[in-house]
Formats: C-alpha cells, sequence, structure tokens
C-alpha cells in the first residue's frame, strides 16, 4: 500500500484561497483516476474533485467555477487549488489516488474557512 501524505490545509478567511498537495511514499503504477475527497464534521465522506489518466476532470457542483485539480505528472499526485472560500468548505480534505490494486488514501488535511 502506498503512504500518501496531505499538505497546504489551514485556517483562512472567507474568499481566501488555498493549494492542497499530496505526496506518496513511493511510486504509483496503473493509476486510473487522482482525486480530493472532504468529509466535514457529522458528515459523510464526498468528492471533491477527480482527474482520470486521460486529463478529464471532475468536480462536485458546489465546487465548480472555485477549485482546480490538477496532478504532478512526475509524481503522479494531485494538486487542488481552492479559490473564494467558502465557510461550507470546512472539512478534512483527502488524497486519493486509484490505481488497478485499489484505492490509496492519505490521512488528511483540516481545511478551515472561517472570519
Amino acid at each position: 500500500q502506498v503512504q500518501l501524505v496531505e499538505s497546504g490545509g489551514g485556517l483562512v478567511q472567507p474568499g481566501g484561497s488555498l493549494r492542497l498537495s499530496c505526496a506518496a511514499s513511493r511510486s504509483i503504477f496503473s493509476i486510473s483516476t487522482m482525486g480530493w475527497y472532504r468529509q466535514a464534521p457529522g458528515k459523510q465522506r464526498e468528492l471533491v474533485a477527480t482527474i482520470a489518466r486521460d486529463g478529464r476532470t471532475v468536480y462536485a457542483d458546489s465546487v465548480k467555477g472555485r477549485f482546480t485539480i490538477s496532478r504532478d505528472n512526475a509524481k503522479n499526485t494531485p494538486y487542488l487549488q481552492m479559490n473564494s472560500l467558502k465557510p461550507e468548505d470546512t472539512a478534512v480534505y483527502y488524497c486519493n489516488v486509484r490505481n488497478y490494486w485499489g484505492d490509496n488514501w492519505g490521512r488528511g488535511t483540516q481545511v478551515t474557512v472561517s472570519s
């Protein structure tokens, strides 16, 4: 199993921006998709954005136009640029890399949007 570590979370005011990164403990092969998920207190984990091997992206409706997913092609890990953050974006954000053998998850990074 590959270990993933997220970074870039923190406390930001509404309207602010953060960029999340994900680092892998070793090379990941046979990747199908990379993505970001989030879980707010008392809620289920939900998809934020994914990027497929061919570059196609999928976004949750709630983040369209504000968040952008991209990837490091050398490291095979995703980034998430988050702009115009809202209090409802507050959650723990998880990096996911899906490959032939299944899902690889990080432990999450806290994003708090508050004034």
